[in-house]
């Protein structure tokens, strides 16, 4: 399977907007895969763009939060 950076993008934007409208929302990669319908591969990318963006961080229970103060 080929990931298109271009459906990356469109999820990134898609997931951060979730994480903008619940805030306090914690999940970890396997519930973001089950409740999007994502591949793995392409979960994996999406979050480490959002943890290179410092959107997202990596708590210690392998769950990801959005950084107080980012939109």
């Amino acid at each position: 399977m080929w990931i298109l950076d271009k459906d990356v993008e469109q999820w990134v934007d898609r997931i951060r907007a979730e994480y903008v409208e619940m805030p306090g929302l914690a999940l970890t990669k396997r519930q973001m895969q089950r409740l999007w319908l994502l591949d793995p591969s392409i979960c994996d990318a999406i979050v480490d763009s959002l943890v290179s963006a410092q959107f997202l961080y990596q708590t210690p229970d392998q769950t990801y939060m959005r950084r107080h103060g980012q939109i």
